[in-house]
């Protein structure tokens, strides 16, 4: 029965709400001026490993990414996708009579940061489809110390943060189980360099650089799977 749960899902689910719990503790604590600098300093980290990730592109991808992201984002928009998640992060905190007015911010920007990374994607393809969870387990600690930091500048919606994690997280790693060759190594850089991108995007939100609708652009990273997937069947014999 174990060895169908996403037990490295559940371990990083675990590990977000005990640094969550930190961040919480420690809230009150930090006056505005280290707020705004554990915002600045998430926001540039966040940043990097964008760039580090989205780099990793493999060749002759670059015009599908492009291709994704426009395509992806007509998708998000047309579905409305940032109304979706902002009226779920709503609802969820007025069923619990949460006062706190971040807590809707705060729960997406903890998802998108612990979801669309590419630890998250290659993890949890690896677990579904080897059983090896070292990725998830590596992935599991530092979000739980980047749990801390956020939780101290957002508030509790980091901490519900976990509930969008298991569905996509663990989703993915269920659905590596049913779909094993669907993922081969080309198709698994190119989500991660995807997911990359997006994650530049929720940086320059962080820093208050932009506005970006980042959650309407969250279904390339399905397109370009399906057009990685699509080439390959094309250039088969």
């Amino acid at each position: 029965m174990l060895k169908k749960l996403p037990l490295g899902t559940l371990i990083n689910v675990a590990t977000i709400l005990i640094g969550s719990g930190i961040g919480l503790l420690l809230k009150e604590s930090f006056p505005e001026n280290i707020k705004t600098i554990i915002f600045q300093a998430i926001g540039l980290g966040t940043f990097l490993i964008g760039v580090m990730m989205s780099l990793k592109l493999p060749d002759g991808l670059l015009l599908h990414l492009i291709f994704s992201l426009l395509i992806g984002g007509i998708i998000g928009q047309i579905i409305g996708l940032d109304v979706i998640f902002s009226n779920l992060g709503d609802n969820l905190k007025g069923s619990l009579n949460i006062t706190d007015e971040g807590f809707t911010q705060g729960l997406i920007t903890a998802f998108l940061i612990f979801c669309i990374g590419s630890m998250t994607i290659v993890g949890a393809i690896e677990e579904g489809i080897s059983g090896k969870k070292e990725l998830l387990l590596v992935k599991s600690l530092l979000d739980g110390i980047t749990a801390i930091a956020l939780a101290s500048s957002f508030g509790i919606g980091v901490l519900f943060s976990v509930i969008p994690l298991l569905i996509f997280q663990g989703g993915i790693t269920l659905l590596a189980k049913q779909v094993q060759k669907f993922f081969n190594e080309k198709m698994v850089q190119a989500l991660s360099a995807t997911g990359g991108l997006l994650i530049v995007a929720l940086s320059i939100n962080i820093l208050q650089l932009g506005k970006l609708t980042i959650e309407n652009l969250l279904p390339s990273i399905v397109v370009i799977g399906i057009l990685v997937w699509a080439q390959k069947l094309i250039k088969k014999p």
